[in-house]
């Protein structure tokens, strides 16, 4: 199988349904010396482009990962930006505001950490959780203090989709291109993964009651998610639905993903003049002696 990011991608104003996108797809590797020979090939064309990127000086790149708990976004954020030079790309994982995030309105905290021209910046969750878990659990809304909480109806939800997709225009429009992921991951994969966590003791860290908490919740996040890619998958900033049920797979389908969009930006190493020529070759016959 050959990775086709068009596939992936959420067409603009298409209502989502996610049953009907699959959470495992035809894998892209043979073996897994195949997936560790693929992996590293995307890696160094990562590597090339962000140094490509970083010296062109004109535009960012923001990816966006979400996904439910387990759904593999720490690996393939670690095992797909493993060769990127780390002044050129910043991280950022985002867990519940702070009381003076609390403060603000709900794109305030993640807007501190948009990328730099030049950079590429990655949101491990985002502002779209304010539009995911604050629904399945709208008591987070009531904290927030912002009018309407009390008794939050459709037309919360809208004004924020729209304040995010206002948001997204604004960041393209300025050089940041947009990319999001959602993890696709299958309730029985997530319930393998967690008995595994149990299970295996360097990982009892990553599990908490929490997790099965949350999991109950699980028919009222997917409506969640549902309703945010339907409205928020634009043109300029689109959601790709990956299949996770294969870690391997994912991580190769979003490196794939991550090298179209930066190939398809018009990029060039900064060019001399004469002037800065001239200048140069004077600095060479310097060192030359």
């Amino acid at each position: 199988m050959k990775v086709n990011s068009k596939d992936f991608r959420v067409p603009e104003k298409d209502k989502v349904k996610l049953r009907e996108w699959p959470t495992i797809v035809d894998a892209v590797y043979r073996s897994k010396e195949h997936y560790q020979q693929l992996l590293g090939e995307h890696v160094a064309q990562l590597s090339s482009l962000q140094q490509l990127l970083y010296a062109s000086n004109h535009y960012a790149v923001l990816l966006i990962f979400q996904a439910m708990d387990a759904a593999g976004k720490d690996g393939v954020i670690k095992y797909v930006m493993s060769g990127v030079n780390p002044q050129g790309c910043q991280v950022f994982s985002f867990k519940h505001p702070s009381p003076s995030e609390l403060q603000h309105d709900f794109l305030w905290r993640t807007t501190r950490d948009l990328p730099e021209r030049g950079r590429i910046g990655i949101f491990n969750r985002s502002y779209y959780e304010e539009v995911l878990i604050v629904r399945v659990h709208p008591e987070i809304l009531q904290s927030e203090g912002v009018p309407g909480a009390a008794r939050p109806g459709k037309l919360v939800w809208y004004q924020r989709y729209r304040s995010i997709v206002d948001l997204e225009r604004h960041l393209h429009t300025n050089g940041t291109r947009i990319v999001k992921f959602y993890l696709h991951l299958s309730k029985e994969e997530q319930r393998r993964r967690f008995l595994q966590r149990i299970d295996t003791p360097e990982k009892n860290w990553k599990f908490s009651l929490a997790d099965i908490v949350e999991r109950k919740f699980w028919p009222q996040y997917m409506k969640a998610y549902e309703e945010c890619l339907s409205a928020t998958s634009t043109r300029l900033a689109p959601w790709y639905i990956v299949p996770a049920d294969d870690k391997e797979n994912a991580r190769l389908i979003v490196s794939r993903i991550v090298l179209d969009t930066l190939t398809g930006l018009e990029m060039t190493y900064p060019k001399a003049n004469a002037k800065r020529r001239q200048e140069l070759l004077f600095l060479r016959k310097q060192l030359a002696k």
